[in-house]
């Protein structure tokens, strides 16, 4: 959307937010500097970057309250289950703090009904199901690609005609929402990252650290891979029925082009639109939310 809007072929936004959950894989640091250079700096757009703190430190930490991520649990009784998501606190939640501030209306102050912003967020015709109101009267979202009709491949092709073909996805180094394919991409791309998240998922295995340190102990075991075995012990060589499927759709509809820029980076991470929210129904050309 920010290419669309730099381009002329969407109208110009004001403003392009980033939210910044702090442990996002090297690739979409570099990849958010080079945007800023090539085509939102070109095109006047300020890109604002938002955080929350660092999810990752704040879930080790015992000082710190944690909204939880979305770990797999394996309870007592050997039963499984999965807590509460992180997308609220670190991803909307800065988001909406920030647009209040470009509204000149900082929280707690009432905004006035007829203020709003037109905040753009990304979902394509195949994920349609997931576009959904803000929540607040504030922030209007409006979801260009489904107006433009525009697909995943719709979107595969435009960014590879800009050179973006190596665009990475959003989330968390460590999001339990990762397919096989995700982590795999980890272990064998970036060796360093991958000791990273191991070391993660055995720190969390009681739960997170502000729960502990306040007596309320997990009964049971968490983890990060959907088998519920130590991420280091996880079955993430398996391709699944669902991989096989989205990369034989690739590569019908897409080509090549379509393989280089989902190889490995099945699943990923937005305000408005996490996939591990159950499906709900769904002035200024201010912004984006990413």
């Amino acid at each position: 959307m920010l290419a669309l809007s730099a381009q002329g072929i969407l109208p110009r936004v004001d403003y392009a937010i980033f939210a910044d959950t702090g442990w996002e894989p090297q690739a979409v640091y570099s990849h958010l500097d080079r945007l800023k250079r090539e085509i939102a700096g070109p095109a006047g757009i300020p890109v604002l970057h938002v955080s929350s703190g660092n999810i990752r430190n704040d879930a080790l930490d015992p000082d710190h309250r944690f909204a939880s991520m979305p770990l797999y649990i394996r309870n007592k009784d050997g039963k499984p289950g999965m807590t509460r998501q992180c997308t609220g606190e670190y991803k909307i939640k800065p988001i909406k703090k920030k647009v209040r501030e470009l509204l000149g209306y900082p929280y707690p102050t009432r905004i006035p009904r007829d203020v709003f912003v037109e905040q753009w967020v990304g979902i394509s015709t195949d994920e349609f199901h997931r576009a959904k109101d803000s929540g607040v009267k504030y922030m209007r979202n409006r979801h260009p690609l489904i107006d433009m009709n525009w697909s995943r491949s719709d979107c595969v092709h435009y960014l590879t005609s800009l050179g973006l073909a190596d665009t990475p996805k959003s989330s968390c180094l460590g999001c339990p929402f990762h397919g096989n394919a995700q982590w795999r991409h980890i272990r064998d791309s970036s060796p360093s990252e991958w000791e990273d998240v191991v070391a993660f998922d055995a720190a969390i295995r009681k739960g997170n650290a502000r729960a502990n340190a306040t007596g309320n102990r997990l009964l049971g075991e968490a983890f990060l891979h959907r088998s519920r075995v130590p991420l280091s012990e996880a079955p993430i060589d398996h391709v699944t029925a669902a991989e096989w499927a989205a990369l034989q759709q690739e590569l019908d509809s897409s080509g090549p082009d379509a393989q280089e820029l989902e190889q490995g980076v099945v699943d990923g991470c937005s305000p408005w639109a996490c996939r591990g929210e159950m499906p709900k129904p769904a002035q200024h050309d201010f912004g984006l939310a990413s």
